[in-house]
């Protein structure tokens, strides 16, 4: 083992030096605040020491000011009052769910009367909205009701930060009585819209709400018992489009244009066609976390290819991660944003180089080794996390991974197509009842799955031995292998 083997790695992946102290600073936030003048003035400092004197430690520093510095500038206290009964004007996000007895969804407080004076005053904060089954919300439409919003009093306080790093000041009960004027938006977004194609396409009944939220993120027909049959059975990743499901349609897109290359200036049609295929996905999915990291990705891999230069997987992750932390720090403490960067990031770490290992000759064999190598290392790189965050370790979805992620491209693909065409609405329809039958007779077994909260240091204790048992394997000097003359 040498170290110098493990510094010339890292030389070529500068993003991912860059995001980790980044990442760092954001993380130091949560626990303690400067004046901006000091932040500032350290910023200043660290940013000339390190340009005139090369310092590595104090462009370290400069970075990790920087996240310290735009994780406290972005946090902000609520501007609606909270445990105050007054008017509001609300506009629904995304799709509401309806969860049999009430429907949740997701509104932006847009203003607020002031009870006292009678003025009216701007808003931006998030709201989680709870309806009673009377009442029927739709996305898009704005709302003036008569509330009062209460603070998140879950006995989880994970599950309170968490909500608050996402910009959620509290929770909104509301029935028809309490809604006074409707307003429905002109022009809905590419998000409802495809959701609302596929719902008139008849893709009715728990299969087609699955093929809804592993297409176009509509998750508001999944029944709750469905979605707990998922959850014990380790295979919740596919109900919330992720970058799963992006690297699906980044792959499916590039193996349909494989002849655009042989027509001139093909091979730039392709890479056009190909991100920006990747982009639609995501809008129409309405842009969540992981899948705009994963498009992020896929642009600079479809750049690489094009200019045939060598792509380091864990460098556009780092600079995936740094861009999208200066733009919502908050992110940083999201459980979806943990999970998704974890998993590709053990992926490129681990699972290419187990992959490499076990190549055969059979094209075949080599997809099934593939497939199950990584989903094996996904697995286990969030097993940890999992547990901590949701108090579960799913034992059965380690297996189940390859035969899942197999049947998940067939449900994407064809999902998407119907779009377009929708006959092959059913196809997607037919492969998602398989999935929840294996989904349903997994969570059924009595050791599919195992009640267990992970502490918070004996997490960070085994992310941090994975760091370290990866940086070993770095470090390692190649095999050389010598040609013996016949």
């Amino acid at each position: 083992m040498r170290l110098s083997r493990l510094t010339e790695r890292l030389q070529r992946m500068p993003m991912l030096r860059i995001a980790l102290p980044l990442a760092a600073g954001i993380a130091s936030a949560e626990y303690a605040s400067a004046p901006a003048w000091l932040l500032a003035a350290a910023f200043v400092v660290t940013g000339i020491v390190a340009m005139l004197f090369r310092s590595q430690t104090a462009l370290l520093a400069l970075l990790v000011t920087a996240g310290f510095a735009a994780a406290q500038l972005r946090r902000t206290e609520p501007a609606v009052p909270v445990d105050v009964g007054t008017l509001f004007a609300l506009r629904i996000e995304g799709i509401p769910s309806d969860r049999g007895r009430y429907t949740r969804a997701e509104a932006v407080t847009e203003a607020w009367r002031d009870p006292a004076g009678g003025r009216w005053h701007a808003a931006g904060d998030r709201v989680v909205v709870y309806a009673d089954s009377l009442t029927v919300l739709e996305g898009g439409e704005r709302l003036y009701v008569r509330g009062t919003i209460r603070p998140f009093r879950s006995k989880l306080e994970s599950y309170r930060r968490l909500m608050l790093r996402r910009c959620f000041a509290g929770t909104l009960r509301l029935s028809e009585t309490s809604i006074y004027h409707r307003a429905a938006e002109e022009s809905p977004v590419l998000h409802r819209s495809a959701a609302q194609r596929l719902a008139r396409a008849g893709l009715g009944g728990d299969a087609g709400a699955v093929v809804r939220a592993m297409t176009v993120g509509d998750r508001s027909g999944l029944a709750p018992e469905l979605r707990r049959a998922y959850a014990r059975s380790g295979m919740s990743h596919l109900l919330a489009v992720s970058g799963l499901h992006t690297g699906i349609v980044f792959l499916l897109v590039n193996l349909a244009l494989w002849w655009l290359p042989l027509l001139r200036r093909g091979h730039v049609m392709r890479n056009v066609l190909v991100i920006a295929a990747v982009w639609l996905f995501v809008a129409a999915a309405g842009y969540p976390p992981s899948a705009v990291r994963a498009a992020v990705m896929c642009t600079l891999l479809q750049f690489a290819l094009a200019a045939g230069s060598e792509y380091a997987g864990l460098n556009a992750l780092g600079a995936a991660a740094a861009g999208m932390l200066l733009w919502n720090p908050s992110w940083l403490g999201d459980i979806g944003f943990q999970l998704s960067f974890v998993a590709v990031a053990a992926i490129l770490a681990w699972g290419v180089p187990l992959c490499r290992r076990c190549r055969t000759r059979f094209k075949a064999l080599n997809l099934v080794t593939d497939t199950l190598a990584v989903g094996l290392t996904a697995s286990l790189a969030t097993a940890p996390l999992v547990s901590h965050t949701f108090g579960i370790v799913p034992l059965a979805g380690v297996v189940l991974n390859p035969a899942v992620i197999l049947l998940a491209a067939v449900v994407v693909a064809s999902g998407l197509l119907s779009l377009l065409f929708p006959p092959l609405g059913g196809v997607a329809v037919g492969v998602a009842a398989l999935l929840n039958t294996l989904a349903e007779r997994v969570a059924a077994l009595p050791n599919g799955a195992a009640e267990y909260t992970l502490p918070a240091a004996a997490t960070a204790a085994l992310y941090l031995f994975f760091a370290l048992a990866t940086a070993a394997a770095w470090s390692r000097e190649p095999k050389k292998s010598v040609s013996l003359p016949r």
